[in-house]
């Protein structure tokens, strides 16, 4: 799953989130269309500019459609019915990578005071 704390624009092309998830351009597109929570921003030449935000609910999509099996209309259902489900577990997985990083540099930290 893609690390969105890593990610450091305010906006990527489609072809950027196309690239982090190994699919196509159209791909992208084409879940926009199914998907009314999927609002990408458009600039002045109708150009898709997705944000972070936009990249976790297509991390989810892509979760649900390509590793987990399931339909559209049944990737529709899972999101609508547990959206508050992945809306605390997103957080979760969030706090924890911010533990690990921590728990990461205090390691770091303790070998250099140790060595």
């Amino acid at each position: 799953m893609i690390d969105t704390e890593k990610l450091t624009k305010h906006y990527y092309t489609t072809s950027e989130v196309a690239e982090m998830f190994d699919v196509s351009n159209s791909l992208i597109r084409y879940w926009e269309n199914e998907f009314s929570s999927l609002r990408p921003n458009k600039n002045t030449k109708g150009e898709r500019r997705f944000t972070v935000k936009n990249i976790e609910q297509i991390a989810l999509i892509y979760h649900l459609v390509k590793e987990k099996g399931y339909t559209l209309d049944g990737a529709q259902k899972e999101i609508a019915s547990k959206k508050v489900y992945y809306k605390e577990r997103a957080a979760v997985v969030k706090k924890l990578n911010q533990l690990k990083t921590e728990l990461a540099e205090l390691k770091g930290t303790m070998e250099k005071s140790i060595g």
